[in-house]
């Protein structure tokens, strides 16, 4: 497995840049489609989505600490077993970090819950967010822990709206704003379920850029299949002409055409531009199986 990792690219850039180093969920390394691994400066997190043995895990433990510089701590969480436990297989116990990318700065969690608090597959997609947002008023829906909106502020945006239903991960977003010294003021964070508050959403609006970036199901929130054409309709009412739209999916059995087919019988005043692609390494065996990003322009 770790003769696919570019050690080479971490040498030049191990104590500011977070990324995957390996990623074989996507199924495209024989062997090995049940382990991640990721690279949250200083800690070497290895994700298992079924278990192995563990004299073989520690082995690639001790190969990461030795070749990734700067790495003092490597880390393994348990996505087999039942609430993702974490275990710190060497070095120090890290339970906090914050981590750079394209030049801004994310808290980072170990161990607490299944997920980091950074996605890193959008690295590309925050990027794009940043180079466009001057002057702009962004929506961020399903914003999480709002690295989105951190990229917004970077690019001078004039006001970013976050919405998601968890006040716990906008508080953690709230942070990450004030990590990076950005000025809260321009931010609203507001912890509503978007199907059932659209007067909340609206009441921002017009908007010059939709970010929506949304989990493929949750119990009782969303089930995106279903869900996606309630966002798609409330375009008009929510967009300035000419407008942009991000327009997320994360569902392995939904491919790309799914959002095309679900634009056009919705919204077909929205042209597609381009599509943003995921980081090279994160490679898949069969072509729309990962990340789906698309960006649209409502064209009224």
């Amino acid at each position: 497995m770790l003769q696919f990792i570019d050690f080479d690219s971490l040498e030049n850039n191990a104590t500011s840049s977070c990324q995957r180093l390996f990623h074989g969920r996507g199924h495209a390394y024989l062997g090995f489609e049940h382990i991640n691994v990721d690279w949250l400066a200083p800690v070497a997190l290895i994700t298992l989505y079924k278990e192995v043995d563990s004299d073989w895990l520690q082995e690639l433990a001790n190969e990461l600490m030795t070749l990734i510089p700067d790495c003092i701590s490597v880390q393994v969480q348990y996505r087999c077993r039942s609430r993702a436990p974490v275990d710190v297989l060497l070095g120090e116990i890290i339970l906090n970090t914050v981590v750079n990318e394209n030049g801004l700065k994310f808290n980072i969690q170990l161990g607490q819950s299944q997920n980091t608090g950074l996605f890193l597959d959008i690295k590309n997609g925050r990027g794009w967010v940043q180079s466009h947002t001057k002057d702009k008023n962004v929506l961020n829906l399903f914003s999480y822990t709002c690295a989105f909106s951190v990229a917004a502020l970077a690019g001078d945006a004039k006001q970013v709206i976050n919405i998601d239903n968890n006040k716990s991960v906008l508080s953690k977003g709230r942070e990450n704003h004030r990590l990076n010294q950005q000025d809260t003021k321009k931010v609203k964070f507001e912890p509503v379920n978007i199907f059932n508050s659209w007067s909340r959403v609206k009441k921002y609006a017009p908007y010059d850029l939709m970010i929506s970036d949304p989990p493929s199901f949750q119990k009782g929130s969303v089930n995106i299949k279903r869900d996606y054409q309630k966002i798609i309709r409330r375009i008009p009412e929510l967009m300035n002409p000419n407008a942009d739209l991000m327009l997320c999916l994360n569902a392995p059995d939904l491919s790309e055409e799914f959002l095309f087919e679900t634009v056009t019988e919705y919204c077909p005043e929205c042209q597609f531009i381009e599509r943003i692609e995921t980081p090279d390494v994160f490679k898949e065996a069969e072509a729309g199986k990962g990340l789906k990003v698309l960006l649209f322009r409502y064209i009224p």
